[in-house]
Parts: structure tokens; sequence; C-alpha cells
């Protein structure tokens, strides 16, 4: 399968506070703003199935919002337990106002 960028919404409707969900086949996506950048990573905990773009976000990291893991926006990386794993990245740009996510 070929890499392609999908669509995954409006940057005036992310805010550091306020995550977006993507889904695309069987995959759901939080795209998160930290700072000036943009990040998208996997979107459910891998803990339980809980959306993480749910969940508490605290500067640069999102707490699972049923469990209490938490995870680094920047990488994915599980700083607290339970969530078993890091969570996949993808790949993020803006064109224009529409952010894309890299899909493969």
């Amino acid at each position: 399968m070929t890499e392609q960028w999908r669509c995954a919404g409006h940057a005036g409707d992310l805010s550091e506070d306020s995550p977006l969900e993507f889904k695309f086949d069987d995959t759901e996506v939080g795209i998160y703003k930290v700072g000036d950048e943009i990040y998208a990573m996997e979107n459910v905990c891998p803990h339980a199935y809980a959306l993480l773009t749910q969940g508490f976000i605290d500067g640069d990291t999102v707490e699972c919002p049923l469990h209490e893991a938490v995870f680094h926006i920047p990488t994915g990386k599980c700083l607290k337990e339970p969530g078993g794993r890091d969570l996949k990245m993808y790949s993020v740009r803006l064109a224009g106002e529409e952010i894309q996510i890299k899909v493969e």
C-alpha cells in the first residue's frame, strides 16, 4: 500500500486544550497542539479502550480518561502505567489551514 496524505481537520479547530479526532479505515488518531507544533498519534489507549482525546491534557502530556496512563504527546512515549506500550506516531503537516496526516 502506498503512503498518502489525508485531510484530518482544520487548524482553526485545534487548540492546546482541545485535540481533534480523526479516523481512517479502522484506525483512530488524535491530533494535538503543543505550543506551535502539531502532533498526531494513536488515539486509543493500549491498556483498555478509551479515546485519549477525551483525556486530560497537561502541557505536553495526555492522561487516559479511564485508568490514568500518561503519554508524552510529542513522542507517544508511555510515561505512566498502565499504558503498556508507547503509542504509534503519525506524520502531520499543514497545507494552508488544512491538517493532513500521512497514512499507510
